[in-house]
């Protein structure tokens, strides 16, 4: 496995002065260079604070995050670990700071001291990769909501980073909004090869991914492809998490007698295995 980002024995606690809650207790984790990793949890599973730690936000407490081989607790390599991890937030008006789009893309290129020529190609490709070219010259705040989380994220992209990890990006929007970021990070990952960690309590975003990471109490629960993950109803349901409706209906039709496979993610595949086994 060619790990990009490596996690060993992490834990993180926020202490106020009074009293110490542990967000992040004990992760060991590897994600792997050009993957699309989601990361699944209810508020309170420890999944922003994972998230924050990545990027050097925050530090562990004890443990390790190696980020391309930089070790995030070291203060001097920070902006090299920021400039491998992008982050995107939940409120794309927190990270929009310009009065025209591609000024606002041209940012972050423009703080790291590259050549203004550079910076031309770069906020070009990533208007483009995010499907925003023929708004360049809009003012940010006249679009949609998911139009201007695409905006953020193109201009986390034009900076260049390695991996880019989304921090429940959608939560603000409505369907419509949030289909349209997460159709745009998949295509950022399958075209451009930028590894993905998607954070969300929206578990539909997660069937796309590569590897769903299911967090509860700080603990990773579950680690595996979600069509893996998503067959283990039980367990997720014991930690207050639903399951695809087609793994649901497959799930209640096998405990009434039918063997059927729960693997089935899409409708498709869900009446096809209904289908079949009937048809015997």
């Amino acid at each position: 496995m060619d790990s990009l980002i490596s996690i060993k024995d992490l834990i993180f606690e926020y202490d106020n002065g009074e009293t110490v809650t542990r967000a992040i207790d004990g992760i060991s984790l590897e994600i792997e260079r050009g993957s699309f990793v989601a990361v699944l949890g209810h508020n309170g599973s420890g999944k922003s604070t994972l998230a924050r730690l990545l990027n050097g936000i925050l530090t562990p407490t004890s443990g390790t995050i190696l980020v391309d081989g930089i070790d995030t607790s070291d203060e001097d390599r920070i902006m090299d670990v920021r400039r491998c991890v992008g982050m995107v937030f939940q409120n794309p008006d927190n990270q929009i700071v310009a009065n025209v789009v591609e000024d606002d893309v041209a940012f972050g290129p423009e703080n790291l001291g590259i050549e203004p020529k550079e910076i031309r190609q770069r906020v070009d490709e990533a208007l483009e990769a995010v499907g925003m070219t023929e708004y360049a010259e809009h003012a940010p705040h006249l679009l949609s909501g998911g139009q201007k989380q695409r905006v953020a994220i193109a201009g986390v992209i034009a900076m260049r980073p390695r991996c880019i990890v989304l921090d429940e990006p959608t939560a603000m929007l409505d369907p419509v909004g949030r289909e349209d970021v997460v159709n745009t990070i998949t295509a950022l990952n399958k075209r451009y090869g930028i590894t993905v960690i998607l954070i969300t309590h929206h578990m539909n975003e997660t069937i796309g991914a590569d590897r769903l990471i299911v967090m509860a109490g700080g603990k990773v629960v579950e680690d595996g492809a979600p069509r893996e993950v998503f067959t283990h109803v039980e367990n997720m349901r014991r930690f207050g998490l639903t399951v695809p409706e087609t793994t649901a209906l497959l799930y209640e039709l096998k405990n009434a007698g039918i063997d059927l496979p729960l693997d089935a993610l899409s409708v498709e595949e869900c009446a096809e295995s209904i289908y079949s086994e009937l048809s015997k």
